[in-house]
C-alpha cells in the first residue's frame, strides 16, 4: 500500500517528519515516526514535543541538509544513538560514540540487582565497573550511593575517556576514576561491589546480529569467543582477589548462559545469590557473593 501524501506544507517540520517516517519505514526501521522526531529534534536543537506543537514551522535550509544526511545514515542502519550522540540509561543521559557499546535497558537490571544486594544507600562502597564503556553502570551506582567511589576500566582508551566526560558532565567526576587496561590486571585493591557487562556473544553468531550491532558497535564489546564464555572465565577467576569479604559481583548474562556462568563461579568459591531477569523475562543479572 502506498503512503498517503504528506499534509503539511513542503519544507515544514510536519512535512519533513512525514517524509522521514515513510523512508525509515521503507528501510525496515522498527519505530520510524519516533526516530524521525528524535533525529529532527536533535538537528533543530529542540524537543520532540516542540516539533509536534508547531508542525507547520519551516525548517532552515542548512538544517534540512543536515537532517537529510543523518536520515540517510539511519536508513543504512547506523544506530540512532551514535547519530544523536547520547542515550538515556537509568536516570542519566550519557554521551555515546562508536568507541562504546550503546547502553540498553536490559542492563538496568544490573543496577537493580546491585541496589538490592547492597541496600544501604549511605554506605561508602568501593565500586568497580569492568568493561565500563560509557561508564553507564558505574555512574548509575554512584548516582544512587552518594558516599561511594568507583573505578571504571575499559580496554579502549577512547572509551575510558568518554566515560570520564560523562562523569564530569553528571557531576560525578570527584567520585570516579577511569582507566584503559586489561580488565582488572592493573588493580590491586578490593571492592565491595563489582559490575560487568562483558562480551558474551559467540563469535560465529556476530555476523547474524541486527545490522546496527554487527556493523557498528565495537567487536571488543560483543565477541565472547567460541562459546561466549571467554570473558567470564577471565573475570570470574580474578573475582576472589578483587572482592572484599562478603563483597558482591553482578554480571550481565546472555540468554541461556546462567548455568554455565554459575558453574564457573562455584569453582572459584563464589556463591550465586540471585539472578534478576530483564524486562523480557531473560535471566540477565547474576549476583555472586564472596565468602
Amino acid at each position: 500500500m502506498k503512503d498517503a501524501p504528506c499534509a503539511d506544507p513542503a519544507g515544514s517540520i510536519g512535512f519533513f517528519l512525514c517524509q522521514a517516517g515513510q523512508r525509515l519505514r521503507g528501510a525496515a526501521i522498527e519505530a520510524p515516526r519516533l526516530e524521525a522526531r528524535r533525529l529532527l529534534a536533535h538537528v533543530l536543537g529542540t524537543t520532540e514535543e516542540a516539533l509536534l506543537r508547531d508542525p507547520r514551522a519551516p525548517v532552515p535550509t542548512d538544517k534540512a541538509a543536515q537532517f537529510a544526511g543523518l536520515l540517510a545514515r539511519r536508513m543504512a542502519h547506523e544506530p540512532l544513538a551514535y547519530l544523536i550522540g547520547h542515550v538515556g540509561f537509568w536516570t542519566l543521559d550519557l554521551e555515546v560514540s562508536p568507541a562504546t557499546l550503546i547502553p540498553r535497558a536490559d542492563s538496568e537490571s544490573l543496577v537493580e540487582a546491585g541496589l538490592e544486594a547492597c541496600p544501604d544507600r549511605g554506605a561508602a562502597l568501593r565500586v568497580l565497573d569492568l568493561g565500563t564503556g560509557t561508564g553507564a553502570l558505574l555512574l548509575a551506582m554512584l548516582s544512587e550511593y552518594q558516599a561511594a567511589f568507583g573505578i571504571g576500566v575499559d580496554c579502549r582508551a577512547d572509551a575510558a575517556a568518554l566515560a570520564a566526560r560523562n562523569a564530569e558532565r553528571l557531576g560525578l567526576a570527584g567520585r570516579a576514576a577511569f582507566l584503559a587496561g586489561d580488565w582488572a590486571a592493573a588493580l590491586a585493591g578490593r571492592f565491595d561491589l563489582i559490575l560487568t557487562n562483558p562480551p558474551y556473544i559467540e563469535s560465529a553468531a556476530i555476523p547474524g546480529l541486527m545490522a546496527e550491532v554487527a556493523r557498528h558497535e565495537p567487536a571488543s564489546a560483543l565477541d565472547g569467543g567460541a562459546d561466549g564464555l571467554s570473558a567470564y572465565r577471565y573475570i570470574i577467576t580474578d573475582l576472589p582477589r578483587l572482592l572484599a569479604p562478603r563483597g558482591v559481583a553482578v554480571l550481565e548474562l546472555g540468554a541461556g548462559q546462567q548455568a554455565a556462568v554459575e558453574a564457573l563461579a562455584h569453582v572459584e568459591g563464589l556463591t550465586p545469590e540471585a539472578c534478576r531477569a530483564d524486562l523480557g523475562g531473560v535471566p540477565r543479572a547474576l549476583v555472586l557473593r564472596a565468602a
